[in-house]
């Protein structure tokens, strides 16, 4: 059985990124703004599909410096070494 709506597909990712500190998600047919991004370590995602043929599409926005090399380090080490995953990032 196929998704029928977007609103099936978000819940999809609604359950896969719960409690993640990092992602934000976009209702159903609104897409992430690069401007939304910029200088942080969030990964917006945005998704709509097109019932009649079963085609989805998923758009993701991050800031490929802080998200992408730094930010991660940071994340990174915060989690090994036991501090708030969100530490120094928020």
């Amino acid at each position: 059985m196929g998704l029928t709506s977007a609103d099936q597909l978000l819940a999809i990712y609604e359950k896969q990124y719960a409690g993640e500190p990092f992602i934000r998600l976009y209702e159903p047919g609104h897409m992430p703004d690069l401007h939304c991004v910029a200088r942080t370590n969030f990964c917006d995602i945005g998704v709509t599909l097109d019932g009649k043929t079963g085609r989805a599409m998923v758009v993701s926005a991050i800031d490929n410096l802080v998200k992408g090399a730094a930010g991660q380090a940071v994340q990174n080490m915060n989690l090994m070494l036991g501090r708030p995953e969100t530490e120094g990032l928020l």
